[in-house]
């Protein structure tokens, strides 16, 4: 694909200020790069709904389950360094998993939201690691391992978390900031630093009158005892969106939905995975490892969102629907959205890396027309 830079600014540019003119964004911010190079950064609004606080280049914001990416790329990168392969069952490294069932689970079937582990039965509070560590090894597979795929949506990241700390001995949050977040300067965390508070964003809840998205999904949500109740209340904790807001909540290193960064932050370390693995001259993944994030491991109805869904080794990607269509036309593009608008990917076949971050919500779960506007518009 040619370069971008030439072309790019002026149609996107016009894009992002309809998302405040008729969209209703309150502040947002879009980075995209090529090439291991930045194209364009954009940011407008607003850091709170009094509108005193603009958001600013150096804006910070919790980005919900696009957090799951990069840490899956973390896990990806362990995986890579010890030489270990997807096929490898996780209780040859994680013994206590092995526990109701789940002793022949891959590292592949985890990493795919197929292990059947999308929520729990015995209580556990989100913020007791030890505690969700262990309900889910006394946890039963709630499908045959590998028959099925459904979004995992809070346990995922304390799954891929424990992998991590069984294979290399350090967290994820831990893994991310010593191996890609320093290196290379990279304004995104897991846990978030108490003296970055003051550039974070406050994120806000959906507003009514617009329809969910997917509708059976969230009537679904609705109802107790179904899965998908079950899978968004599991470990339990921080159901309240205002908690998210709180320093001692944005502190908790919580794989599954809370990370805090900038736009350019994740657009570059995408740009990263979209160079073929590496930037400024410096190799990070290996071709394989890509290959492992562009491949999909599953593809089919979801059951936790009951709709077609695929994903590769813990990284989203597009399924054969042209209409729900998220990153772009490449086959090869892969990356992970989170709630209510966050977005980022990376296309290897065109080195192109994008993110979007924002602090109103929609009530979606998948990319809503503020960033897939945007995306459209890059490959006009």
């Amino acid at each position: 694909m040619p370069l971008l830079v030439n072309r790019l600014y002026d149609p996107i540019a016009a894009l992002f200020r309809e998302n405040f003119e008729i969209f209703g964004e309150l502040g947002a911010a879009i980075s995209i790069w090529q090439n291991g190079e930045p194209i364009l950064n954009l940011d407008s609004g607003f850091r709170d709904s009094q509108r005193r606080e603009a958001w600013t280049a150096d804006t910070i914001v919790l980005v919900w389950s696009a957090t799951k990416g990069i840490g899956s790329a973390c896990m990806l990168h362990v995986l890579q360094e010890n030489k270990i392969d997807l096929g490898r069952r996780v209780a040859d490294f994680w013994p206590e998993f092995a526990g109701n069932g789940k002793s022949e689970i891959t590292i592949a079937q985890l990493v795919s939201h197929s292990a059947g582990l999308c929520a729990l039965d015995q209580p556990a509070d989100i913020l007791d690691h030890d505690g969700v560590i262990h309900a889910i090894e006394m946890q039963m597979p709630l499908w045959p391992p590998g028959t099925a795929h459904g979004y995992h949506a809070r346990t995922f990241g304390f799954l891929i978390d424990e992998l991590v700390r069984r294979i290399a001995g350090i967290s994820i949050s831990n893994y991310w900031r010593q191996v890609f977040g320093d290196p290379l300067s990279l304004d995104f965390w897991i846990g978030l630093p108490a003296e970055l508070n003051s550039r974070c964003a406050t994120i806000y809840a959906a507003r009514s009158g617009r329809p969910p998205d997917p509708a059976e999904f969230y009537r679904d949500l609705a109802r107790p005892g179904t899965l998908q109740q079950r899978t968004f209340t599991s470990p339990q904790g921080l159901q309240a969106l205002g908690a998210m807001n709180k320093p001692e909540i944005r502190a908790h290193p919580i794989v599954s939905f809370g990370g805090i960064g900038s736009a350019s932050a994740i657009a570059k370390f995408y740009a990263l995975l979209a160079n073929g693995g590496e930037i400024g001259g410096r190799r990070f993944f290996k071709e394989e490892t890509i290959g492992q994030m562009t491949t999909a491991l599953v593809d089919g109805v979801d059951r936790i969102f009951e709709i077609p869904t695929a994903f590769s080794a813990g990284l989203m990607k597009d399924t054969g629907n042209p209409d729900r269509r998220i990153f772009g036309p490449s086959a090869q593009a892969f990356g992970h959205p989170g709630a209510g608008g966050s977005h980022a990917f990376a296309d290897p076949e065109n080195n192109i890396a994008f993110a979007y971050v924002m602090n109103q919500m929609e009530q979606t779960l998948l990319p809503n027309e503020k960033s897939l506007r945007l995306i459209n518009a890059i490959y006009r």
